[in-house]
């Protein structure tokens, strides 16, 4: 396609020259081929969007200006985000900058819209890059937009044996804080954030050196109240509960069972055995474990009916 019918389909409508963002490098080729404006143009357009209002016209200024999106989202790919993420985002920035020019300003719309594509883009770095947040004031921010490039610009001027070390010293910090007007523990801080890297707190698949995650040792469920209820429920079970219980039970089945279960003597060696109970009731042991069945029986209804 000639540039003249180039330039006249992006009169006509000037959307259908851009693929989209589906196909990155077909986008990126498509917007580098679109025709830039003049100067004169450029300021035709603006007071068409800003007097009548036309859709067009904004639709044309923003077309010739996506090649600018596309540069400025290539600064941004050291942050692991992808391109077409960022230029989606820088294209919000340009539509928000187009519909606030102002031609009578006597400055063209690339150095206007500059600011508001790198502001959008900002933006959705520090949303997206971390799960949690690592910049929320302003001066937190810019700090962290400048402490990547300084931090490489520093090792590249630091001698051979020092390029591999991964944090500043303590004069490279005193020399960031003074250049970005922060404070050195502003510094330090921010360069620990960037550092460190997301923790799921939860397993994230079946390896086993993910199934002690940070879930299992930081979860306090002392609180939690199911388990509170439960832990009432064994308190009340191991000593009112009981006691209710043996009281349904005749004198001999209570007998029974508190030396069969209940009772512990000094030496640790429990109560009497079956053949001790048998010989003391004169009946056999048989006799005896029956009636402690029974008795068992009874006290875990009992139990069931007041729980």
């Amino acid at each position: 396609m000639s540039t003249a019918a180039v330039t006249a389909l992006a009169v006509r409508d000037p959307w259908s020259l851009v693929p989209s963002l589906g196909n990155l490098d077909a986008y990126i080729s498509a917007v580098n081929r679109l025709p830039m404006l003049s100067a004169q143009e450029e300021s035709a357009l603006a007071r068409r969007l800003r007097d009548e209002g036309d859709v067009q016209a904004a639709g044309q200024l923003v077309l010739s200006h996506l090649r600018l999106v596309v540069s400025v989202s290539r600064q941004y790919l050291g942050y692991g985000l992808p391109q077409g993420d960022l230029i989606q985002e820088g294209n919000v920035g340009l539509m928000k900058a187009v519909k606030r020019f102002d031609p009578e300003q006597g400055v063209r719309l690339v150095s206007y819209a500059l600011h508001w594509i790198k502001a959008e883009i900002h933006e959705y770095i520090l949303k997206n890059w971390r799960m949690v947040k690592v910049a929320t004031t302003k001066a937190q921010r810019k700090l962290f937009f400048n402490l990547r490039s300084m931090k490489q610009g520093m090792k590249a001027e630091a001698e051979d044996g020092e390029t591999h070390r991964s944090t500043l010293t303590p004069a490279e910090v005193s020399r960031v804080a003074r250049e970005l007007n922060v404070k050195p523990e502003e510094v330090i801080e921010m360069e620990t954030r960037l550092s460190g890297g997301d923790v799921a707190l939860e397993p994230t698949g079946d390896d086993e050196d993910e199934a002690f995650a940070p879930i299992a040792y930081l979860a306090d469920d002392r609180d939690e109240p199911t388990r509170s209820i439960e832990a009432r429920q064994r308190d009340w079970m191991a000593g009112d509960g009981i006691a209710q219980a043996l009281d349904t039970l005749d004198a001999r089945s209570r007998r029974i069972v508190e030396e069969r279960w209940l009772k512990v003597n000094d030496d640790a060696s429990g109560g009497m055995t079956l053949h001790e109970l048998a010989a003391e009731y004169n009946v056999s042991a048989e006799r005896i474990r029956q009636i402690e069945v029974a008795a068992m029986k009874k006290m875990r209804k009992a139990i069931e009916a007041a729980a």
